[in-house]
């Protein structure tokens, strides 16, 4: 078996992460779920990513044919955009996919024109490529508590909304690890510190449900996982610190958002705010950098943060 190419990572339980190298190096994850000589991707990032997909299962010595399952967490570009490039490499493969989501990976117009609307189509072009469909006989739908069978290998199934409706978290048995998509956050390594991981939690458009991700987060540390294997980057241990983190920072970006209800200029005071708390909580987890520098790395989430609790604010009774 050759080495593993420079962008995947052996961790232990046959799993691997894998770079996709969307945006910057350790910004996006997909993980290769390796037993007996089957195999499962649970996230996929962009079209771009495939090539890396399928280098990595090569480097591992298995054939495209060892492939059962490509499990996207949800349905947003960055976890699932080359769901469909993917599949037409894989020929024994089927897709778990949320049953909110489902139809948006057989017809993927609707996700596509949303994406186009927010960053234009060249952009859309530059970052995820052709999104392309997955015929509907290869698509199957999750349901919360199902279990399916990777070579005997339990895999189980959680609805986990709260990020987004039709958003599934992953129980691994094997590793008591769950893989989370956004639901248990954004743990950058550049954030790393002696004091271990930082995580912060995700708000993005269009479906933050601050009380529904609050019960999410709480429901997979109910399970006392060993590790959480996040897609924005890589796994993480010492859980229940890092959710009890969480669910703070959750309670101040909803306190940040009510006290800006209905103020002028709501978005760039957001945004503000947001890089605010960042800021703080980096300095208290020991980080050197500067704000600047925390502007810089985390610059795209704290816009796309602001836009999510913003439409969550405007929603009725929020």
């Amino acid at each position: 078996m050759a080495s593993l190419p420079p962008y995947a990572v052996a961790l232990a339980h046959g799993i691997h992460v894998v770079d996709t190298g969307f945006h910057r190096p350790l910004f996006d994850a997909s993980y290769l779920i390796v037993e007996n000589g089957r195999a499962a991707f649970v996230d996929t990032g962009t079209n771009h990513a495939v090539p890396r997909l399928l280098g990595t299962l090569e480097a591992l010595g298995l054939g495209r044919d060892a492939v059962d399952f490509v499990i996207p967490t949800h349905v947003h570009l960055d976890h699932a955009g080359g769901v469909g490039a993917l599949m037409q490499q894989l020929p024994n493969a089927v897709a778990w996919v949320h049953p909110r989501g489902a139809r948006h990976m057989i017809d993927p117009s609707a996700l596509v024109a949303g994406a186009t609307a927010v960053y234009g189509a060249e952009e859309i072009e530059r970052s995820y490529g052709r999104i392309v469909g997955v015929p509907a006989e290869r698509v199957r739908e999750s349901a919360d508590g199902l279990t399916i069978q990777l070579a005997g290998r339990p895999l189980t199934f959680f609805d986990t909304p709260g990020h987004a409706r039709h958003h599934h978290c992953i129980w691994d048995e094997r590793s008591r690890g769950f893989f989370t998509g956004d639901t248990f956050g954004l743990s950058y390594r550049e954030f790393d510190t002696e004091k271990g991981p930082w995580l912060l939690p995700t708000t993005t458009p269009v479906q933050f449900e601050p009380t529904a991700l609050r019960t999410s987060v709480q429901r997979l540390l109910s399970f006392e996982p060993q590790a959480m294997y996040l897609t924005h980057y890589g796994r993480v241990q010492d859980v229940q610190h890092l959710g009890a983190q969480l669910l703070v920072q959750l309670d101040e970006l909803v306190a940040l958002g009510r006290s800006l209800r209905g103020v002028p200029d709501r978005h760039s005071r957001l945004k503000q705010g947001l890089l605010d708390i960042y800021v703080d909580r980096a300095r208290d987890h020991g980080c050197g950098f500067t704000p600047a520098q925390v502007r810089d790395l985390l610059g795209v989430d704290t816009e796309l943060n602001a836009q999510g609790i913003a439409i969550w604010l405007d929603k009725e009774g929020a």
